[in-house]
């Protein structure tokens, strides 16, 4: 289905939506549909001189699309991204938290042991998914409490509902966004205004370059032995697309669901619904 098929019924024009990881697989899409859905993308990146395929994609419009410098674990070059921000487009209307991912020295396999897993490798990973999530809410969100009204969407993972094998420190920090998901919602509704939702996006499996490795064998590009026991217990039968997000992305940006607070959407194709028998 194409991106004009799935945002149907949806327009955010006038609408800034900030997004952290948006120059990632999954990321990038839903840049690209929001700004053609009307809205003004600011995409938070590390080096915004390498987007430049993504940024061509951007300028088609209708809506616009922009990258800012800012790394989701440095909270000082976050809030100069949000005062940038601020000064050229007024409000904030929602914050995605996109950025996140795995990488294999903290990933179990064979020849390397839980055990012998690297401390460094480990806290990269627990650090980008958690801490990268935290860090620009309190950032961003900030900016929502002043305003008392605002929409923050995290990315969470199937991972956090079911712990996988091997995938130690990502599994454990998707969990923690799913837990911080349902506790950020309470605290700004609580403390600031009802006007603030919060709310997460649970992807099953989808291909990106990140977990291309445990997917696909890199010699004769079959299914792995991981890659195909995922495939059998997926009732749809095929890993996630990035436009299948969509939806649902949409939907909790939308009034649609003004009342949907602190829940963590799961877009799988089925997996967590399938016990193997």
């Amino acid at each position: 289905m194409e991106h004009d098929d799935r945002r149907k019924g949806y327009d955010f024009s006038g609408r800034t939506v900030v997004m952290t990881g948006g120059t990632g697989v999954l990321g990038s899409e839903m840049a690209v549909a929001l700004v053609r859905a009307g809205a003004g993308v600011v995409i938070l990146a590390r080096d915004p001189s390498r987007a430049g395929e993504l940024k061509a994609r951007l300028a088609e419009g209708p809506g616009s699309g922009t990258l800012v410098h800012a790394d989701v674990l440095v909270k000082e070059s976050l809030a100069k991204a949000a005062k940038e921000i601020q000064s050229r487009f007024g409000r904030v209307h929602a914050l995605i938290n996109a950025a996140g991912g795995n990488v294999p020295g903290a990933t179990t396999n064979p020849s390397q042991r839980f055990f012998d897993l690297p401390e460094d490798a480990l806290k990269q990973v627990v650090d980008l998914n958690l801490l990268g999530t935290i860090i620009p809410c309190q950032v961003l969100g900030r900016l929502m409490a002043e305003q008392g009204d605002g929409n923050i969407i995290n990315i969470a993972s199937m991972a956090g509902f079911r712990p996988l094998t091997r995938t130690i420190a990502y599994s454990a920090a998707k969990a923690g966004v799913s837990n911080f998901t349902q506790w950020l919602a309470v605290h700004m509704a609580q403390e600031y205004s009802p006007g603030i939702r919060v709310n997460a996006i649970a992807p099953g499996f989808f291909h990106t370059r990140q977990n291309h490795f445990l997917l696909y064998d890199e010699k004769t590009g079959e299914l792995t032995p991981r890659g195909r026991s995922i495939i059998d217990h997926t009732p749809m039968r095929r890993f996630g697309d990035p436009e299948d997000l969509l939806g649902a992305l949409f939907w909790l940006l939308s009034p649609g669901a003004d009342f949907v607070t602190g829940t963590v959407v799961v877009v799988d194709g089925g997996f967590s619904a399938f016990s193997g028998v």
